[in-house]
């Protein structure tokens, strides 16, 4: 059964959570998945900020709106993160430029080095099973969509419901909040998170 928690408590949690799956040097890797509008991009941030890296060492947030291949590429996402983000060779992944709607750079990751991973699809069973702490965001969908279009609506709102469509796919196939180990109570305003396709204001971490 996941830890149901409250999103004052989450960060605190996830961070026990990282320490207590931690053996030797090996790296971390926590991820962190929800609907669109439920504060994963201001989770994970948290998370990275309060990250102890005397205690887990040095820690990367990959933010997945950097590798939907646009609107359409919420499955295409969680395949790179199975097979290529997470990959214990040469991992990386191929950056979307939403400017111009073509692939961008190759984004390198050292495979020592622990990951937090946030994005709607980041909890798959095969993501899960090279993942240690798995967490699901839920809030209510109508709180969702205003905080996301309240936020992003010019760039979010004609693709809303193309969205919501995939993440009901990713539900109806993974399963992410069977399959997580911490459930959050998400009821903070989500004010750094971002859509796809909207202006990242905030460097990886």
């Amino acid at each position: 059964m996941p830890e149901h928690v409250v999103v004052d408590e989450a960060v605190d949690v996830l961070l026990r959570r990282a320490e207590e799956a931690r053996v030797g040097s090996r790296r971390v890797v926590l991820l962190i998945d929800g609907r669109s509008g439920s504060g994963k991009t201001t989770l994970g941030r948290a998370v990275a900020a309060a990250w102890p890296d005397d205690r887990l060492g040095p820690a990367r947030l990959v933010h997945l709106d950097d590798v939907y291949p646009g609107w359409y590429g919420l499955e295409a996402a969680s395949r790179a993160l199975e097979t290529s983000i997470l990959s214990p060779v040469a991992p990386g992944w191929q950056r979307w430029d939403w400017e111009h709607d073509r692939a961008g750079t190759w984004e390198v990751l050292d495979p020592a080095v622990s990951l937090i991973v946030e994005g709607a699809g980041a909890v798959t069973r095969a993501s899960s099973s090279l993942a240690d702490v798995r967490v699901w965001l839920e809030l209510d969908a109508d709180t969702r969509r205003r905080r996301a279009l309240d936020r992003d609506g010019a760039a979010f709102e004609p693709w809303w419901d193309v969205w919501a469509a995939q993440e009901d796919r990713h539900l109806a196939r993974s399963s992410p909040r069977e399959l997580a180990d911490v459930v959050v109570s998400a009821g903070w305003s989500p004010t750094s998170e971002h859509a796809p396709g909207s202006e990242q204001v905030a460097q990886d971490g």
